[in-house]
């Protein structure tokens, strides 16, 4: 009475000798708040360049597209094609240009330039693309990895510029989007094994680099450099991205 059975004891020592499985808590993504924050600076900085060119004052009202918008409207699209303002007036703003940087020492010029567009199509396709590969980076990332991909791929970006486009301003995001797109690819090699499409993931990627490098093409296609430089720039940020995230 009180004793257990032979097959009570092996029960127990079987069900205490069982491997258990554990299962690492699921981590809560983070909420995006920066690249959202990005994309208001962007556009704000695009709305104030427009009220600085104030294009009827420099212009001509009569030359300016959509002169109903008053000091907002547009230079001639013979000087724009992209709707945006003046050379001169994204000179001021901060654009990048070599002269500046490299003989009179603005080297913020660098840094500036990233948040400038030259028009309303520059800027849509920029700001687009960020928030399509951005939000996804920083809910997964957060946000100090994701900020330090893209402003350090801008930075890149802008001094490989400064080293080739001697003779035309630069501004965009261009070099920090191709950031982003190094980094979306990095998460994708480093987390190959849990996509159950590859093939999909795959296609997905390299058709949204194609079909964003053909349109920016197509919008500069006097600016070749540029696209090379990005083109080289998106493979370092490949390693760039690589480095915040963990493996």
């Amino acid at each position: 009475m009180g004793k257990s059975s032979p097959s009570d004891i092996e029960s127990r020592t079987d069900n205490a000798r069982a491997p258990q499985s554990f299962y690492p808590p699921m981590s809560k993504p983070w909420f995006p708040w920066l690249m959202p924050t990005f994309v208001i600076v962007n556009v704000a900085a695009f709305v104030y360049t427009m009220y600085i060119n104030n294009c009827p004052a420099t212009t001509g009202r009569h030359r300016c597209v959509f002169p109903s918008l008053g000091r907002f409207s547009f230079q001639p699209l013979s000087q724009n094609p992209l709707f945006g303002p003046s050379t001169k007036t994204l000179e001021l703003m901060g654009g990048l240009e070599w002269i500046l940087v490299v003989k009179e020492g603005e080297g913020w010029r660098l840094i500036s330039c990233i948040w400038l567009h030259a028009g309303v199509i520059h800027l849509l396709t920029n700001m687009i693309s960020l928030l399509f590969i951005g939000i996804r980076l920083e809910q997964e990332f957060g946000f100090l990895k994701v900020g330090l991909v893209y402003v350090i791929s801008g930075f890149g970006g802008s001094l490989l510029s400064s080293l080739t486009l001697r003779s035309s301003i630069s501004v965009g995001a261009s070099g920090a989007l191709f950031g982003m797109l190094g980094a979306m690819l990095s998460e994708l090699i480093t987390n190959w094994t849990i996509y159950a499409n590859k093939g999909f993931f795959l296609v997905l990627f390299f058709s949204f680099v194609l079909s964003l490098d053909g349109l920016t093409r197509s919008i500069f296609p006097q600016d070749m450099i540029c696209h090379i430089r990005n083109q080289n720039t998106n493979v370092i940020n490949i390693f760039c991205g690589l480095w915040p995230f963990p493996f």
